[in-house]
């Protein structure tokens, strides 16, 4: 069982929020939070092993960047399924792929210097894939929320 002690969750709490851009942020981290450096990164990498953490990077917003994206959804056969969410996968602007249980069962979004280029892609995965029901919904007002959690 992951270890979830009181310093991990001050870890947790300080990276997500306030994660400092320099040549060694987790010296900053640890020095805040009274710890030693090698412990901070130990710790992070035994959450990580743990996978109490998924990823560790910035998030950024596509438009503010000159790029444009967009949430797209297919119907997927259970037998193409796999090749399908492989071919999705081989793509650097795909950011999210997962199945659901609805009709439109594989959803990802994508993101790209332009709609043309995302458009192009599309194209290639059902040339790829044979799955020709992609939907592409292009984000048209973008609302932007904090997902931090507090532990």
């Amino acid at each position: 069982m992951p270890i979830m002690d009181k310093i991990n969750k001050t870890i947790l709490n300080n990276m997500q929020v306030d994660f400092p851009i320099a040549s060694r942020p987790y010296k900053i981290i640890a020095d805040k939070l009274g710890i030693l450096e090698d412990e901070l990164i130990q710790r992070v990498r035994q959450m990580k092993d743990d996978m109490l953490i998924r990823r560790i990077g910035g998030n950024f917003s596509p438009d503010k960047l000159g790029f444009y994206s967009t949430l797209c959804a297919a119907k997927v056969s259970l037998d193409k399924v796999e090749l399908f969410t492989d071919t999705v996968n081989d793509y650097p602007g795909v950011t999210h792929n997962y199945r659901r249980d609805h009709k439109f069962n594989i959803w990802f979004t994508f993101i790209a210097p332009s709609r043309q280029i995302i458009q192009e892609s599309l194209d290639q995965i059902s040339k790829i894939t044979g799955v020709n029901n992609i939907l592409n919904l292009p984000a048209t007002n973008v609302f932007k929320i904090s997902a931090n959690f507090k532990l």
